[in-house]
C-alpha cells in the first residue's frame, strides 16, 4: 500500500522527478515549431520565401534541430553535429519521396484537382510528410523526438504511423482517419491504405519488442477501410485487394482479392417479407 505523502514531500518528488525528465527530454514545444518551419520550408503555404532567404531558413532549421539534440541527448552517446548533418543530407530525398507521394495520392483520388491541394489540404500527405521526417530522425538513433513529431501529426490528422515502420514510395492514404501503422511493419511501393485500417501485432509484450510482430504488406495492395491485419509472420502478397471490414492473421498469396461478402437484411413495415444473409470472407484471385 502506497503511503499518503503531505506536501512539501510532494513537491521534494515533483522537483527530482521534474529536474531527471527534463534532462532527458527535448522540449514538445519546440521540436514542433522546428517540425513546423521545415514543412513551411519543404511546402510553402504561408509565404513564398524570397530566392535570397532558402539558406537562410535551412541554416537556421539546421541550428534549431542541434540546439533540441543538445538539450537533452549527450555527446559521447550521440555524435549530433554528425547526425544532424546526416539528416538534412538527407533531406533531398525526403522531398522529392514526397513529391511522388502526392502526385500518386492526385492519380489515386479523383476528388484531388491537384498536387498542390493534395499538398496544402491532405491529412494523409502531411501524416506521411512527418513521418518521413521523423523515420530518418529514427533511422540516426535519434531517441523521442521522432515519437513527439509522429504523436503531433496524429493528434493532427488521426493517423498513427510509428518512425520505424519502413514505407516505401510511392505511398498513397486516403481520408486516413483512424490508421495504425506499428513499429515493425513493413510497406511496399504503390500500396494505398484507407481510414481505420490497423497494421498491428497478433500479442502485444515488452519481450517482443525487438520481434517483428506487424504485417509486411507487398507492393501494389489496396486495402479498404476498416481492415485489420496483424502478426509479424502475416504478408499480404503483392497486387492484392483486401477489401472493406475484413480481419487477417494470415498470409495472403499474391494477386488475390479478400472481400467480407453479405447482403442486407431488408423489411417492408407494410409485409412480413425479409431477407438475410450471414457475412462470410471471400478469397479470389485476379486474373
Amino acid at each position: 500500500m502506497k503511503e499518503n505523502i503531505n506536501t512539501q514531500s510532494l513537491i521534494d518528488l515533483l522537483r527530482k522527478t521534474h529536474n531527471a525528465e527534463w534532462e532527458a527530454t527535448p522540449s514538445a514545444h519546440d521540436a514542433i515549431l522546428w517540425l513546423s518551419d521545415l514543412v513551411q520550408f519543404l511546402f510553402p503555404s504561408n509565404h513564398l520565401p524570397k530566392q535570397s532567404s532558402y539558406e537562410g531558413i535551412l541554416k537556421k532549421n539546421q541550428i534549431d534541430l542541434e540546439n533540441i539534440l543538445l538539450s537533452y541527448l549527450e555527446a559521447h552517446k550521440l555524435d549530433i553535429s554528425a547526425a544532424v548533418t546526416s539528416f538534412y543530407n538527407a533531406l533531398g530525398k525526403i522531398y522529392q519521396d514526397l513529391r511522388e507521394d502526392a502526385a500518386k495520392i492526385h492519380e489515386f483520388d479523383p476528388a484531388a484537382t491537384s498536387v498542390n491541394e493534395v499538398i496544402v489540404s491532405y491529412p494523409g500527405f502531411y501524416a506521411i510528410t512527418v513521418y518521413r521526417i521523423a523515420h530518418q530522425l529514427a533511422t540516426l538513433n535519434i531517441p523521442i523526438l521522432p515519437r513527439i513529431i509522429s504523436e503531433y501529426a496524429h493528434g493532427k490528422t488521426g493517423i498513427d504511423i510509428h518512425p520505424n515502420a519502413k514505407i516505401d514510395v510511392p505511398f498513397v492514404i486516403d481520408h486516413g482517419t483512424g490508421i495504425v501503422i506499428g513499429a515493425t511493419s513493413i510497406i511496399g511501393k504503390n500500396v494505398c491504405i484507407y481510414q481505420g485500417v490497423t497494421l498491428g501485432a497478433l500479442h502485444v509484450s515488452k519481450i517482443m519488442a525487438e520481434i517483428k510482430r506487424h504485417p509486411t504488406v507487398e507492393d501494389n495492395v489496396v486495402i479498404y477501410a476498416r481492415t485489420t491485419i496483424l502478426g509479424g509472420n502475416t504478408v499480404i502478397g503483392k497486387n492484392s485487394i483486401i477489401g472493406g471490414s475484413v480481419f487477417i492473421t494470415k498470409s495472403i498469396e499474391p494477386d488475390s482479392q479478400v472481400f467480407n461478402t453479405h447482403q442486407l437484411r431488408i423489411s417492408n413495415l407494410n409485409s412480413s417479407r425479409s431477407f438475410d444473409e450471414n457475412r462470410s470472407v471471400v478469397l479470389k484471385k485476379n486474373f
